[in-house]
Formats: structure tokens, C-alpha cells, sequence
């Protein structure tokens, strides 16, 4: 009897840990939600319908847990090869949300990366603002070489810089009207997936996110009404 019971609840464990999404993203969990209160099916059926087809048309898998490189990068989560790999550590359903959306804002960069960067309007508006954020936090007295700011590549030491030296609660405080979030300013990729992550996370917000970045606006409403017809 107890062998028979262990037998079909680790049957019905196996059977939830991985599953096919109403769109065919196939969804496993190598590790449990640490937090209970987080419901990945209802956060993937949301996932789903906020995003057009084309947007997540890359995305075949999402893989839920603990991985090395999330120590290694002090990241919680990552696109590869068609796969979102989210860690397990979410504080509610919107946290999770917001990490699956933004990691597929990557996997776009490989189907549509000349649409994104081609033409330099993106990694110019984005410069522009590196520069600004140079000179207020020079006058704050946070000195730093001036060629950090101008790289519109992720650089590690940069992105130190800005998380251990001035900090993102101060951060916050500083860019605000210039950039959407403090992680925008890491690099010119992360530029663009914080936006197109509040593009479709919050499109109450549209005209702040058109006013703040008008270029970076124009690309996401062009880059959404891409195979629309």
C-alpha cells in the first residue's frame, strides 16, 4: 500500500513539474517555487496573452530553477537557445512575470536585431542619456571615466559602479524622467528589454514610456506591429 502511494505521488510531482502551454511552450520546473503563493501556470496563461505571437515565437521552453550561471552573473535569469531559464526565487506572480517578459525581450535581439539596432537611433538615445547621467553623478561626487558611460556594451565594472558606488536606491532618484528603470542604464541591451518589458507590462504607462524614451517608443510600436498583418 505505501509503495503504491509513493509510486502515484511521485507520478502526479512528475506530471506537474512539466507541461505544455495552451500556445506549445513547454514549461518545467527542475526546482519548486520556493514561494507557494506564486502560480506559474497563471503567470505563463498571462504571459501568453499579453505577448503577440511574434514576440514570443522564439521561445520554445521555460525552465524553472537553480542554475550556476546565476551565481556566476549575480542574475536570477536568462535566455538561451530558445529557452528562458527563470530562478525559482520569485516574490509573487508579478516578479516572475516580469523576468519572463524581459528575458524574452533577448530572444528578440537574434529574430529582429536589425530592426532593433540597424539604423543607431536606439544606441544614440541611449548615449545621449549615458552622457547626462555622466555629468550628474561627476557634480554629485561620483567620479568615474567618462569612457564607461560612452560603452553602450554591458561591462561588468560599470555595472558595479552603478549597483555598489552610488547605489540603485539613489539611482532611482537620479534617473527618473530620464531613463524607466536604473537597470536601463547598464547597457544598451538592457535599454531596450527594460522598455520593451514596460511596453507590455504596463501600457497605462505608454505616454510616460513614449516621453521618457521617444526613440526606444518608436522601435517597440514598430517592432510590435511586425507580422500584425
Amino acid at each position: 500500500m505505501l509503495l503504491e502511494y509513493l509510486k502515484k505521488r511521485q507520478q502526479m510531482i512528475n506530471e506537474k513539474s512539466a507541461y505544455y502551454t495552451k500556445n506549445g511552450i513547454q514549461v518545467f520546473s527542475k526546482d519548486p517555487m520556493v514561494n507557494d503563493l506564486v502560480d506559474l501556470e497563471s503567470v505563463m496563461a498571462k504571459y501568453e496573452s499579453i505577448l503577440p505571437e511574434h514576440i514570443r515565437d522564439g521561445i520554445e521552453m521555460v525552465i524553472i530553477g537553480q542554475f550556476e550561471e546565476f551565481e556566476k552573473r549575480d542574475i536570477n535569469a536568462f535566455y538561451r537557445d530558445g529557452a528562458l531559464y527563470v530562478s525559482n526565487f520569485q516574490s509573487d506572480n508579478e516578479d516572475l512575470l516580469d523576468d519572463l517578459v524581459h528575458e524574452t525581450a533577448h530572444s528578440l535581439e537574434e529574430a529582429y536585431g536589425y530592426e532593433i539596432y540597424g539604423d543607431q537611433e536606439i544606441k544614440d538615445e541611449f548615449i545621449r542619456k549615458r552622457k547626462f547621467l555622466y555629468d550628474v553623478l561627476w557634480k554629485m561626487g561620483f567620479k568615474a571615466p567618462k569612457d564607461m558611460f560612452l560603452d553602450s556594451e554591458y561591462d561588468e565594472e560599470f555595472d558595479r559602479y552603478l549597483l555598489n558606488d552610488v547605489g540603485y536606491d539613489k539611482l532611482s532618484e537620479i534617473v527618473r524622467g530620464i531613463l524607466i528603470t536604473p537597470y536601463a542604464a547598464t547597457s544598451l541591451r538592457e535599454y531596450f528589454a527594460t522598455g520593451l518589458t514596460e511596453f507590455y507590462l504596463y501600457p497605462d504607462n505608454h505616454n510616460y514610456l513614449k516621453k521618457v524614451s521617444p526613440e526606444l517608443y518608436k522601435k517597440l510600436i514598430k517592432i510590435h506591429g511586425l507580422n500584425s498583418a
